[in-house]
Order: structure tokens, then C-alpha cells, then sequence
């Protein structure tokens, strides 16, 4: 699926079963929840946490769902700010290889 296909199926389902978009400021703070669930599992999976109770799902299929979870809310704050994803994903790699061409490969900290 390409990333404006995504933006056309979520605006869909929005239509479809969500009534509306919730107010930019509402999706920012949902947003934000998302992160920061998707932060805890990736703590307990590959930090020194520890989950409380043994997950009922595997690590990898929870952090799927949140990554999921996390895109869902950026696009529907794209959506509802008219802002083509892709377009803007494709200026922001262009971005990043102009600024940064040679600069990690200079970055004695990334060698192996």
C-alpha cells in the first residue's frame, strides 16, 4: 500500500465508523499516547524492564499493533491538515541525503 492509499483508507474509514476526525489538539494528545505505549514495550522487550505479567501476545505482534496504532493517529492528523504524507516523506529523505551524504559515514561512533 502507498502511503496516500493509506491516507484514502483511513480518511474512508473515518467516514465509515468514526463520524469525524477528533480536533487536531485531541489527536496530538492521542498521539502522544500511542508513542508513549509503543515506548513501553519496546522498554520491556529490548530494555531492562520487565513486563509485570507475561504478555499475552508476542513482543514482536504487540509492537506491530502499536507501530499501527501510532500511524493511524499521524495520518488522520495529516488528513484533517491536508498534508500529503508521501510528498512530504519523499522532500524529507531528500533532505536528509543533502544534509547528511558523508556525515555518518564520518561518525567514528558508527563504525564497526
Amino acid at each position: 500500500m502507498q502511503i496516500n492509499e493509506a491516507q484514502e483508507k483511513v480518511h474512508k474509514w473515518i467516514e465509515d465508523y468514526g463520524i469525524r476526525y477528533f480536533n487536531e489538539l485531541t489527536n496530538m494528545a492521542m498521539l502522544t499516547e500511542e508513542v508513549g505505549e509503543l515506548a513501553r514495550i519496546v522498554a520491556r522487550t529490548y530494555g531492562e524492564q520487565s513486563f509485570k505479567v507475561n504478555p499475552e501476545k508476542p513482543a514482536k505482534e504487540m509492537l506491530a499493533d502499536e507501530m499501527a496504532d501510532v500511524m493511524f493517529v499521524l495520518i488522520c492528523m495529516a488528513n484533517q491538515m491536508e498534508i500529503d504524507l508521501e510528498a512530504a516523506l519523499l522532500k524529507n529523505l531528500k533532505k536528509k541525503t543533502d544534509r547528511d551524504a558523508s556525515r555518518h559515514e564520518k561518525n567514528q561512533k558508527l563504525k564497526k
